[in-house]
């Protein structure tokens, strides 16, 4: 058992089993943020921050969906690489403008998003998703 423990060999199930919790788990908790947005869509539009040129109300819908329908499509899987990429982009605003790059301060829950959400994007969504079953590489 020790040995396993400090084997530096990798694993397929153990790899997809840990796509699958990181999936889960980073999607899962993004959900709220985005649902949160959702439902108080027109209070928090009127004073939500424009990025690049676009209005508060763009640039909030544009969140929702990543943080509220991206992060769904990332908990089931599907579509995962392209689910991801509005997520990242949400993140990094979030944790560099939003957060003034603060991520040892009040970005640091962006950027840890944004480090799961790159670690997807780079590894895909692994062997437990509907991806797989659909597309079935």
């Amino acid at each position: 058992m020790l040995k396993r423990l400090l084997s530096p060999k990798l694993n397929d199930n153990g790899i997809n089993s840990a796509l699958l919790i990181l999936r889960l788990v980073s999607a899962s908790l993004m959900i709220p943020h985005g649902f949160k947005k959702l439902m108080h869509f027109s209070e928090k539009s009127e004073d939500f921050m424009s990025f690049m040129g676009l209005s508060g109300e763009i640039s909030l819908a544009l969140v929702v969906g990543a943080e509220f329908f991206c992060a769904i499509l990332l908990v089931a899987g599907l579509f995962s690489r392209a689910a991801v990429i509005p997520m990242v982009v949400a993140m990094l605003v979030a944790a560099f403008d939003a957060h003034n790059g603060e991520i040892f301060g009040d970005g640091e829950t962006s950027f840890l998003f944004l480090a799961c959400y790159v670690t997807v994007l780079i590894a895909g969504p692994g062997k437990y998703s509907l991806d797989t079953y659909i597309f079935k590489r």
